[in-house]
């Protein structure tokens, strides 16, 4: 096996490698941050409105990036939990290898993927905690339905999940969403000193889907005017009038989510978008998809259990960073910029003239209110 080349061994005929350290600074993304960042900060100061401190710490560090001694352990490295692509793509391939070596048990597994409302990806944006209420709304309901499909109840049989919430699109829009790993069946228990046994569930009907996704609709609409969070009269629900907390955030949220641009002159303005074929496979072409009121849920991609190359592949896509540097260029033939996210088939081109836009999209996986990340 190869070795680095070092003093002691230097005339022993291995072949050498040579150190070469990740040049951030030559990347298109860290060109944009670091040409609009300041200009986007400063318009926001004349606005009179300002980042939260960690969402600024995330800008500065990864100007940084590179420059910070140099670091080569892994070990010591920065650990950044935001856009920033090499972070992103090492924490993507560590927590894959983690679910699929220690975590999920050599049994088929299928994602079910589980979309909301345009005004409920707002709410669940500022409301982290409800959030969370309603990942456990929807887990019932998707675990019952594999348990009463096989044959069981609650009380005799179990199944698990791996959820990963997250809050960007393919065009680095705002859009909360649940990528949820099931196991594609159920654990029954055993009789007294029996391990438990494994039982497969067929894969759900698009017809199955369509309930599943009416009865969560209907339990979360119902949690969240408990909440206080939601009204309804005789046609319509909407949101209650104070979840609207007027802070300098909500009006870049508000504009990711519908797709329009943030800041600047042309602010309002649907963002012209480009359309491409997606990198699918084929079985993510099947008719498994339930919608009802904008909520939508996918459950058409699955692993056998014998299949653990697939199920990594899962996991590095439930778990891929916001941004790909793959997938952000320049277009030659007309000054636009083009962040495509690692997804697939949605690109967004935006004017250099307000690339301070795309700045403000690049807030948007770092805002979490309520509390602060490590």
């Amino acid at each position: 096996m190869p070795q680095i080349t070092t003093a002691g061994n230097a005339d022993v005929g291995f072949c050498a490698y040579r150190y070469q350290r990740h040049q951030a600074e030559k990347t298109l993304l860290y060109q944009l941050v670091s040409n609009y960042y300041p200009a986007f900060t400063e318009y926001l100061a004349r606005e009179g409105k300002v980042l939260p401190d960690y969402v600024q710490r995330e800008f500065e560090a990864y100007l940084k990036c590179g420059n910070c001694q140099e670091e080569r352990l892994v070990a010591f490295s920065c650990k950044r939990r935001g856009f920033c692509p090499s972070c992103g793509a090492r924490r993507m391939a560590e927590s894959a290898a983690l679910l699929v070596d220690e975590v999920f048990p050599h049994q088929p597994v299928r994602q079910w993927v589980l979309s909301f409302p345009f005004q409920l990806r707002f709410l669940f944006a500022s409301r982290p905690l409800i959030t969370g209420q309603v990942l456990g709304i929807v887990y019932r309901v998707i675990a019952t339905h594999l348990i009463k499909k096989a044959g069981y109840s609650n009380k005799t049989a179990r199944t698990g999940a791996i959820t990963l919430i997250q809050r960007f699109g393919s065009a680095l829009n705002l859009n909360i969403h649940f990528h949820m790993l099931f196991l594609d069946g159920v654990y029954t228990e055993g009789s007294v000193g029996d391990s438990a046994r494994f039982r497969w569930v067929r894969s759900p009907t698009s017809r199955e889907l369509t309930q599943l996704v009416q009865t969560i609709a209907r339990r979360v609409g119902r949690y969240l005017e408990r909440q206080g969070l939601l009204e309804r009269d005789a046609e319509n629900s909407y949101l209650a009038s104070d979840v609207v907390s007027g802070e300098p955030i909500d009006q870049i949220l508000g504009h990711s989510i519908t797709y329009r641009i943030a800041v600047g002159p042309q602010a309002g303005r649907k963002v012209f978008t480009l359309q491409t074929i997606p990198a699918c496979e084929a079985d993510e072409f099947t008719d498994t998809t339930g919608k009802v009121s904008g909520f939508s849920l996918h459950a058409g991609v699955a692993a056998r259990a014998d299949e653990r190359k697939k199920l990594e592949r899962l996991c590095r896509y439930i778990s891929r960073p916001a941004v790909s540097e793959k997938r952000l260029s320049l277009t030659s033939n007309i000054e636009k910029a083009c962040p495509m996210s690692a997804a697939n088939a949605l690109g967004m081109a935006l004017p250099t003239s307000s690339s301070s836009h795309s700045i403000s999209w690049l807030v948007l996986p770092l805002w979490c209110p309520d509390r602060e990340p490590i």
